[in-house]
């Protein structure tokens, strides 16, 4: 049985045409590189136009004024990130801002931060923020926001989602 998603969150942290290529429309690429801390404009722009040509959405994460300033479909604030300088940002109406959080307290953080969704993780992956599906289901009623499932989703649990009444997760194993 297949599940049917409206979106579906890939995670990067370098360019590689030939994974780009195999997704679909439905997906949203999230491009990441906390190894380096020099940002490279180039490869960023080079990320954008790749994805626009594929018709795939393109977000930053980590650099909300870079995202507004090279014009791309949204930006991602991770959960380690408690900066709000973002709000004073003017904004265009198609540019979508999400963030990951992991506990209530960062939940309240990106409702201050006023994201548009809330992946809260980790559903499936058994690591420190481990929350399985009850804890997760009980989190997510605490929000009014939209939430993403993310952490450890793969071909195997992907029905699972179903029991959440969610049809979007993000994840970078599943993609690959």
């Amino acid at each position: 049985m297949h599940i049917n998603l409206i979106n579906k969150y890939y995670f990067i942290s370098n360019f590689d045409t030939n994974i780009i290529d195999k997704q679909d429309k439905q997906t949203t690429i999230i491009y990441r590189n906390y190894t380096s801390k020099v940002i490279d404009e180039k490869l960023i722009l080079k990320l954008k136009k790749y994805c626009k040509l594929k018709k795939v959405k393109f977000y930053l994460s980590n650099n909300v004024k870079l995202a507004i300033k090279l014009d791309l479909d949204g930006a991602y604030i991770p959960s380690f990130n408690k900066c709000t300088k973002h709000l004073a940002y003017s904004l265009k109406r198609q540019f979508k801002i999400i963030g990951s959080a992991h506990n209530i307290k960062e939940i309240k953080t990106k409702e201050i931060q006023k994201v548009n969704s809330i992946f809260v993780s980790s559903l499936f992956k058994r690591n420190k923020n481990y929350l399985g599906i009850n804890r997760f289901k009980l989190i997510s009623n605490l929000t009014k926001k939209k939430v993403v499932a993310l952490g450890g989703i793969s071909e195997i649990n992907l029905n699972k989602l179903k029991l959440l009444n969610n049809s979007e997760f993000a994840g970078i194993s599943f993609f690959e």
